[in-house]
């Protein structure tokens, strides 16, 4: 089976994941790829697979040099995100792409142009795989899975490549932020390992955003609006006054590189009862830790003015940057440069606008960058594959493993 056979097959199961739900996996059909998976390692070769009950899937490449070797794993997620359907996907291949817009379906009129995805541009001449327009793909990561899976694959075939022991794992709902919540480190069993669940071709990961969610909760007094004078509170005016105080300049929408921002993800609400969800993120730990405090300062700022319990604020750290994990063994990261320039890749070593299930990993004892799987424009409708990328994807899995063993 070839590794885009393999992706297909992979993005036939909706493996998406559901905020809230309060188990694990949060939804039960990301089981059905993850019964797959281990059907397949098994078929292949590796041992040691195992299907636990939260969804997580673990198994073994067995090493086949008699050295000492560093034991190093490779991760990617099952799960699709809630953003955009996974249902019924139906992907389709553009053979030696032009250079022009995509007509995903002509009869809607969706069509994913380079004027507005310039990325495109760098995959001319390429295949690429694309979407119907009416779901994502599933690159984000199903992509890693089958660069994982053929990698192992072309190990097992190609015994003249030593190598350590090498772990697989495979996890649910990363999507949601839980992904590395109750993967098991020590089962595991690795000094380090890597994450297949970056983006364009080449990018390599070791910073990632601190991240936070605030909840504020508004609570008002409705008295009849004929005769409220002194008397109402009005709770949605309440959270307009406080949406409205955040920095302006400081959202998703106006920033790029390392600047942080408040994103507000809902706000609903009426004169008795509303409510704003942010999720807060920087890539400085000071800086981090400061636009938690001005949240909670402006919230004692209006229930000074409103009363003290019109306004409340519950925040929760979601994770941390995984620099200050990484910087002590920057050999992972070396040898993963090493590993892509002996590709024919020129590395791009930049900070992740986001999380990712390393960042955890990497706090919970697993120090964990994460490597290109090469799709682009995830989450919705116009995500797509350059095939390319994804075969250079698992070559630098191969080339990881050989490179940990000789240096060993």
């Amino acid at each position: 089976m070839t590794i885009v056979e393999r992706f297909l097959k992979y993005v036939s199961f909706d493996t998406q994941s559901a905020d809230e739900t309060g188990k694990t996996p949060s939804t039960d059909k990301q089981l059905d790829l993850a019964r797959y998976l281990k059907e397949e390692l098994q078929t292949i070769g590796l041992t040691e697979v195992e299907l636990d009950s939260d969804g997580y899937l673990y198994a073994t490449l067995p090493a086949n040099t008699d050295k000492p070797v560093p034991v190093i794993g490779f991760i990617a997620h099952m799960d699709t995100s809630p953003d955009c359907s996974g249902r019924d996907v139906k992907p389709r291949i553009v053979r030696g792409y032009d250079g022009g817009d995509i007509v995903l379906d002509a009869g809607a009129g969706i069509v994913t142009s380079p004027s507005k995805f310039p990325e495109l541009l760098a995959h001319k001449g390429e295949d690429i795989i694309v979407t119907d327009g009416h779901t994502l793909l599933g690159a984000d990561d199903k992509a890693g899975i089958a660069e994982i899976v053929q990698a192992m694959v072309y190990l097992l075939e190609h015994p003249e490549i030593k190598h350590g022991k090498i772990r697989v794992g495979f996890n649910p709902d990363e999507e949601i932020g839980l992904g590395a919540h109750k993967f098991d480190v020590g089962k595991f069993g690795c000094e380090w390992a890597y994450t297949m669940d970056g983006g364009e071709l080449g990018e390599l990961e070791f910073e990632n955003f601190n991240a936070a969610a605030a909840k504020v909760e508004f609570t008002g007094v409705s008295v009849h609006p004929g005769y409220a004078k002194d008397k109402m509170i009005n709770a949605a005016r309440v959270a307009a006054e406080f949406v409205g105080r955040m920095p302006a300049g400081e959202t998703p929408e106006t920033t790029s590189g390392y600047e942080g921002f408040y994103h507000l993800v809902a706000l609903e609400g009426g004169v008795e009862k509303a409510s704003a969800t942010y999720i807060i993120r920087d890539h400085d730990r000071a800086r981090f830790e400061a636009r938690k405090q001005y949240v909670s300062d402006l919230a004692d700022e209006l229930n000074g003015r409103y009363g003290s319990s019109v306004v409340q604020v519950s925040l929760n750290d979601q994770y941390y940057n995984m620099r200050e994990k990484i910087e002590p063994v920057m050999h992972v990261i070396d040898i993963a440069k090493q590993a892509m320039t002996d590709c024919g890749i020129t590395p791009v070593v930049r900070a992740i606008r986001g999380g990712t299930d390393g960042a955890q990993l990497s706090f919970k004892g697993l120090p964990c960058p994460n490597v290109f799987a090469g799709g682009l424009n995830f989450h919705g409708p116009h995500e797509f594959l350059p095939v390319p990328s994804l075969q250079k994807a698992s070559e630098v899995v191969v080339k990881i493993c050989e490179l940990v063993a000789l240096r060993a």
